[in-house]
């Protein structure tokens, strides 16, 4: 083999070690980051365990569940860390303080701003067990809640009906609106006559009120609330490499979101315990719960408020700001709205202006953002 034959051996294997190299780097550069990628000394501190549906083990602290039959301060509630309500350049004024609401019961009471109520008077006490004995099987009146509420012998306080409890008066309501639309003719018509069978079945005689003026503050109610509903989403995207389910889960927990109820779902939990959360991260499910989620590739993911839902004593929508931007210098990504188009900080300021505006309408109506009232109405 002469000498010009070696030279090209030579050059023929460099140029097949190069292009191997190039293909292995384009693989590494393309493939999502993952949990064990480190790319600040902020990342390189310990974290928490990821949820399961993140394909790590089970996290001590999850989401909060509200659940009726159980304590409100059962569930555990992670502080949120003070960098996230920590002022920066971009943030809107500080919001206007708001009057404390009244303590939380274990149920939303029957209100008369949201609900129809019809006194159910009784000839004589009556025993909880009985009470709940005739409640009907299903507590809805088409699409609207229903509920039977009772004035304990030895209290003022109406309460939902208790084993152990006698009750002096009762009261039946269905709501008058929600998101599914306002209570009409037919749905005030069986809720008459769900509550007269109940009120026969304890020996009670109702009083149900004017169906026509019931119906007609049924659709105003309705009318206000479908003019001041309002759910904020906006999206991260990844400008380069896509991120692993456990990759956004480790940032996301740095900045205080925990584990939520469902695969691909994380929530900044509010501060008192049982109220819904603040914000809610979310990405694609399936990713979430693959059989290898380190591999699993997301390009884009969601932050979303649900802004009637959260007290404006919270500072949701500041907050919602500061874990975008957040999350993008950490995981090298985009602020986004629906459509992919980049949301500017002017952009933002609008929103901010337009939200206190909104606040202000809902206090003003008695149905501000974050109370029971709000909650229900706007579900």
């Amino acid at each position: 083999m002469n000498s010009l034959q070696i030279g090209l051996a030579v050059i023929g294997g460099l140029v097949l070690a190069a292009v191997v190299a190039y293909n292995a780097w384009v693989t590494r550069q393309n493939a999502p980051r993952t949990v064990r990628e480190r790319g600040t000394a902020a990342t390189a501190e310990p974290i928490e365990p990821s949820l399961d549906a993140l394909g790590g083990p089970l996290a001590e602290r999850r989401e909060p569940v509200l659940d009726d039959g159980e304590p409100e301060g059962s569930a555990e509630v992670p502080t949120v860390p003070a960098a996230l309500m920590a002022d920066h350049d971009a943030a809107p004024a500080p919001m206007a303080p708001v009057l404390p609401m009244g303590e939380r019961r274990a149920t939303p009471a029957l209100d008369a701003l949201i609900d129809v109520i019809a006194p159910l008077a009784l000839e004589t006490e009556v025993s909880g067990e009985a009470v709940l004995a005739a409640l009907p099987a299903t507590r809805r009146v088409g699409s609207k809640p229903f509920a039977v509420e009772g004035l304990p012998l030895n209290g003022n306080d109406w309460e939902s009906p208790r084993p152990g409890q006698r009750y002096r008066a009762l009261q039946a309501g269905v709501q008058l609106a929600n998101r599914a639309g306002a209570l009409n003719d037919i749905e005030f018509s069986e809720f008459v006559v769900k509550a007269q069978a109940f009120a026969d079945a304890v020996g009670a005689t109702p009083d149900f009120p004017d169906m026509r003026a019931e119906v007609a503050r049924a659709r105003e109610l309705d009318a206000f609330a479908s003019g001041h509903d309002a759910q904020l989403g906006i999206t991260l995207r990844a400008r380069r490499a896509a991120w692993s389910p456990g990759y956004v889960a480790q940032h996301a927990a740095q900045i205080g979101f925990v584990a939520g109820a469902l695969p691909g779902r994380m929530v900044l939990s509010a501060s008192q315990p049982g109220l819904p959360p603040v914000l809610v991260l979310g990405f694609d499910p399936q990713a979430a719960m693959a059989d290898d989620p380190e591999q699993s590739a997301l390009r884009e993911v969601s932050l979303s408020l649900e802004v009637t839902h959260v007290t404006r004593a919270e500072q949701p929508f500041l907050r919602l700001r500061q874990a975008a931007q957040a999350l993008a210098e950490a995981m090298d990504g985009v602020v986004t709205d629906d459509s992919g188009a980049p949301l500017s900080a002017d952009t933002m300021d609008r929103i901010g202006a337009d939200l206190e505006a909104l606040y202000d309408a809902l206090d003003a109506r008695d149905l501000s953002a974050g109370s029971p009232q709000a909650r229900r109405l706007f579900s």
